[in-house]
């Protein structure tokens, strides 16, 4: 096995001993814009579901305030930042995977650029849930109510460098000129970035990961 591998399983081996001690699991997969939060827990949600365990991905994503909400309060140009989210609403969705209900969920369309209500669900027998996002440990108000509800949290980290190229890539693939992509990233997503680095709460896991999955 690679390192990689090993690191996988170990996570996965630990998600399957707290499954059993409990009727629903939540695992938070926290970590800055573009740091493979998506990639980690997709690739969980796949081998706990084929190992047996039943297992759904929940974006935060899905809690981008709407657009036109953005320019009445003037944080369009800041999307992705903490503020132009809906947290309150966020948590409470959390709050309700905990208690192990049926709970639906809005997810993010990127070609819309919009939230889509009710774009997916959670059943009640799922076991285990693998939240994503980037402000699942972060010390404000009222993000820093989720630190609590957590079963596991799982904390990556990419280095400054790395982060930076990897998001000029990522709008360079959306259509994006290079002058363009590189002005988003320094303008919007490395600030937000670093407000996570700088007020990050504790996780159980902290992972590096400049090199990928």
């Amino acid at each position: 096995m690679t390192r990689s591998e090993d690191r996988h399983a170990a996570i996965l081996s630990r998600v399957k001993d707290l499954v059993k001690d409990r009727p629903r699991t939540v695992i938070a997969v926290a970590g800055s814009p573009a740091s493979g939060k998506s990639t980690l827990a997709a690739a969980l949600a796949s081998d706990l579901n084929a190992s047996g365990v039943s297992a759904k991905v929940v974006p935060m994503d899905g809690f981008h305030l709407d657009n036109a909400t953005l320019h009445e309060r003037g944080l369009f140009a800041r999307k992705g930042a903490p503020e132009t989210f809906d947290a309150v609403g966020f948590i409470a969705l959390v709050r309700k995977l905990k208690a192990g209900v049926a709970v639906s969920f809005p997810l993010f369309d990127r070609r819309q650029d919009r939230s889509v209500a009710d774009a997916d669900s959670v059943p009640a027998d799922c076991a285990a849930v693998i939240v994503e996002g980037n402000y699942l440990l972060f010390d404000e108000q009222p993000w820093k109510q989720l630190a609590d509800i957590w079963d596991l949290s799982i904390s990556l980290e990419v280095s400054s460098r790395e982060l930076r190229n990897r998001l000029v890539q990522r709008w360079i693939d959306h259509g994006m000129t290079e002058a363009e992509a590189e002005a988003r990233a320094e303008s919007n997503d490395l600030p937000n970035a670093e407000r996570v680095r700088n007020a990050a709460l504790p996780a159980d896991l902290v992972i590096s990961n400049s090199s990928g999955f």
